[in-house]
């Protein structure tokens, strides 16, 4: 009797995974894609460059400012017309000018990375918004991500690439 309750009890079970496993329902689409093809992108991508280009080129002359300076303090040097301790002076003038380049250049990586993330973020919260809302509107359990990798078999997974492209309007 005992061995007729476990065996039922046992079929029961695995006819109740089986259910739950069958209507799981999965997606996956490649996000690096859809991004690439998306207006707001680009238009990200050449106010980024635009941003970058600026901040790089004011770079671009405080290093040919300082090269200057340099080449001006060798030729003094060499020519015998500056004292020891105008030289310790000048040298000391360029070192503070390098360091000051140097943090400039640091300021830069900060400030493009605040842009990118300023410029970015919107758009990857709308396709994320986008994603969600189908997987919700649709009963999805996962929806994964292709251009990761990370999807070894797509058997049972719908693409979902042109629902999100039609939800973004792309």
């Amino acid at each position: 009797m005992k061995k007729t309750i476990y065996i039922f009890a046992t079929l029961a079970m695995f006819f109740m995974t089986t259910q739950w496993v069958s209507a799981q329902k999965f997606g996956h689409i490649n996000s690096a894609a859809l991004l690439a093809e998306m207006p707001e992108i680009k238009t990200a991508d050449a106010q980024l460059n635009s941003f970058q280009e600026g901040l790089v080129s004011k770079g671009q002359q405080m290093m040919q400012a300082l090269q200057e300076k340099y080449n001006a303090y060798l030729e003094q040097a060499n020519t015998g017309t500056l004292s020891q301790v105008q030289m310790q002076q000048k040298e000391g003038e360029l070192a503070t000018e390098q360091q000051e380049i140097q943090k400039y250049e640091y300021d830069v990586q900060n400030q493009i990375a605040a842009k990118r993330e300023e410029l970015y973020q919107p758009i990857f919260d709308k396709v994320q918004q986008a994603i969600e809302e189908i997987g919700q509107q649709e009963g999805y359990t996962m929806i994964f991500d292709a251009s990761s990798g990370a999807i070894l078999s797509e058997n049972n997974a719908e693409d979902l690439m042109s629902k999100v492209k039609s939800k973004l309007g792309i």
